[in-house]
């Protein structure tokens, strides 16, 4: 028994560790990214201005970061892909902090 008790101490030490520590912040990074990158259009708070609204969107996370990657073809050109690029987790971030406009 003894010699579980270090095993067991390690293990709780590393996951209480890790609830400790600060998480990455997604939605905080999404915002930085999304007020450089789409504020322009989507307006600071996603009311809209030139590109269209996205604050309160129905659309998942997923289907966000999906479209700020491949585009969305159901748009009229020339705005079928967002003029910023950004990597996947760029997108994820952003569709994470846009879920949080309301």
């Amino acid at each position: 028994m003894r010699r579980c008790t270090p095993v067991v101490l390690i293990l709780a030490t590393a996951l209480a560790i890790t609830f400790v520590l600060p998480q990455p912040a997604f939605a905080q990074d999404g915002a930085a990214i999304f007020k450089a990158k789409c504020a322009t259009c989507h307006g600071p708070e996603g009311e809209g201005k030139i590109g269209p609204a996205v604050r309160g969107t129905t659309l998942t996370a997923v289907q966000i970061a999906d479209m700020l990657t491949k585009g969305n073809d159901a748009r009229k050109p020339p705005h079928k892909k967002p003029q910023a690029s950004l990597s996947a987790d760029d997108s994820k971030a952003v569709a994470e902090f846009v879920k949080t406009l309301k």
